[in-house]
């Protein structure tokens, strides 16, 4: 089957919220996963799976709706900081240095009080039980940079957990074989044509 790993579009952000920060998507966002809805609807799409979390459920709507589906929400595909009182876009840590950018990159996720382990390990079940429900099909799971890192390191036998850096509504596509062998491969990685030309990728302040 092939499996398009995609990552949320552009949220809004949000500091010091009274208990775990789900936000919604930013018009910039929106208009990202507009963009990606259009460009996938040339595809064929047979299910799409996404994370609880609201900035997840609003990237996939637009794709269902584009192939007439309804999303099927899996608990254990929300990001490993979900119930951080705080989201703070990834590129904004970065260019700050942020001490939790750091620790995300060195893949040191304890320090958001969340064991590596059982973060990457919930993730490959999640996604390994959407490839065994769809054979020979193909399914878009709209997830988080770190659930995409975390299986893609599973699947390429990558120990550092967060070792690739993830673009708002990028598609990687694995495929993967329900065959005694149950191989996996990584197709792309990070593919963001529909928001060439458009201005809608961030740029690192």
């Amino acid at each position: 089957m092939d499996l398009l790993l995609i990552r949320h579009a552009e949220p809004v952000r949000v500091v010091d919220a009274d208990g775990p920060a789900d936000p919604p998507l930013r018009d910039r966002g929106l208009l990202q996963s507009e963009r990606l809805a259009e460009w996938l609807s040339t595809e064929t799409l047979d299910a799409v799976v996404s994370s609880p979390m609201r900035r997840a459920r609003e990237t996939a709507a637009p794709v269902a709706a584009g192939h007439g589906l309804q999303v099927t929400i899996d608990e254990e595909l929300a990001e490993f900081d979900r119930e951080a009182t705080s989201y703070i876009p990834y590129e904004e840590l970065k260019s700050s240095r942020d001490e939790r950018f750091v620790a995300m990159v060195e893949g040191r996720l304890e320090e958001f009080s969340v064991d590596p382990v059982a973060f990457q390990a919930g993730v490959v079940a999640a996604i390994e039980r959407v490839i065994e429900a769809n054979p020979s099909r193909r399914v878009a799971i709209v997830c988080h940079g770190g659930v995409i890192n975390a299986y893609t390191a599973h699947v390429a036998g990558i120990d550092r957990l967060m070792w690739f850096e993830i673009d708002y509504t990028s598609i990687s596509r694995v495929q993967a074989s329900s065959s005694a062998g149950r191989h996996r491969s990584i197709l792309t990685l990070n593919e963001t044509p529909h928001l060439r030309g458009t201005g809608l990728l961030p740029v690192a302040r």
